[in-house]
């Protein structure tokens, strides 16, 4: 790590924490050569390869406003859209990759939009898994009932 000050190549970590969200570190870091301290924050980075073969960062932005269109005339809030997206990206990073396929985070939101509106969760369904008519949604509802009984009756 460079000294923004001075530019030597070397600094020392005198404090680490992580970040409110618990992805990144904030470290406090003296330069050896002036003495001068600055913060630095670090993440992992996670990036997304696209169908199309492109790889780009990853956004929670893009999640919540994917989300939100599923989400639209729905009682689902920007902070439960929010708090969504977080999970999800949680999920994504504690897999350990460091490029996901698009496709895996279509996966990977699905089981937490159903958590928060099955509605939703059925819109966006259909255009992930491209339902071509309502047999599709038929049998998406089917096992969603399924599902549901299987809970209850265990919860009991």
């Amino acid at each position: 790590m460079h000294c923004p000050f001075c530019r030597h190549t070397d600094s020392r970590v005198v404090d680490s924490r992580t970040s409110d969200d618990g992805l990144a570190i904030r470290r406090r870091r003296q330069c050896p050569e002036c003495g001068r301290r600055f913060s630095t924050t670090e993440t992992a980075s996670l990036s997304v390869v696209k169908r199309s073969g492109v790889a780009e960062p990853f956004s929670r932005d893009k999640i919540v406003a994917g989300v939100r269109k599923a989400c639209q005339g729905r009682p689902v809030t920007d902070g439960d859209l929010a708090q969504l997206a977080q999970r999800v990206e949680e999920n994504l990073r504690a897999t350990g990759a460091s490029q996901l396929e698009a496709n895996d985070i279509g996966l990977a939101i699905l089981p937490e939009l159903r958590q928060l509106d099955e509605v939703a969760y059925l819109r966006f369904a259909s255009v992930y898994q491209a339902f071509e008519n309502l047999d599709d949604f038929e049998a998406a509802i089917t096992q969603l009932r399924a599902e549901d009984a299987e809970r209850a009756s265990s919860a009991e």
